[in-house]
């Protein structure tokens, strides 16, 4: 009894905790995504900018790209994609978190050298 009673309080500490810290990851600008991207491959990844462009519904989920100033127009290191299921308008500033591929390949040719995928997005105020 006292094993399941310790298994519950860890559990429900962690369910309580996790959105906190989660809240707290820093945010990373495109810039540092693009430098990083082997290490960040799998990971959890919290930036913020400005959405650039919308294309709803494709692939059923929602395709944003968001640029922040950073990195290089000239190589595409200033853009990343994000596939998400929240709306976003363009010119919205947001908050976005998900979990970062390298290299995704849908065919037809759809390369994305950076995808930030099943992401949430926040507004900013």
């Amino acid at each position: 009894m006292m094993t399941r009673t310790l298994s519950l309080a860890t559990l429900l500490s962690t369910l309580l905790i996790t959105p906190v810290l989660a809240e707290d990851t820093p945010a990373k600008t495109i810039s540092d995504i693009y430098q990083q991207r082997a290490a960040l491959n799998g990971q959890q990844v919290t930036l913020r900018g400005k959405v650039v462009k919308v294309n709803n519904l494709i692939m059923d989920r929602n395709w944003v790209h968001l640029q922040d100033g950073s990195g290089d127009a000239a190589d595409g290191s200033n853009d990343i994609t994000i596939t998400t299921q929240d709306k976003a308008q363009v010119n919205d500033q947001v908050t976005v978190t998900g979990t970062l591929a390298v290299d995704l390949d849908f065919g037809s040719g759809y390369k994305y050298p950076l995808l930030v995928e099943k992401a949430t997005i926040t507004p900013v105020q």
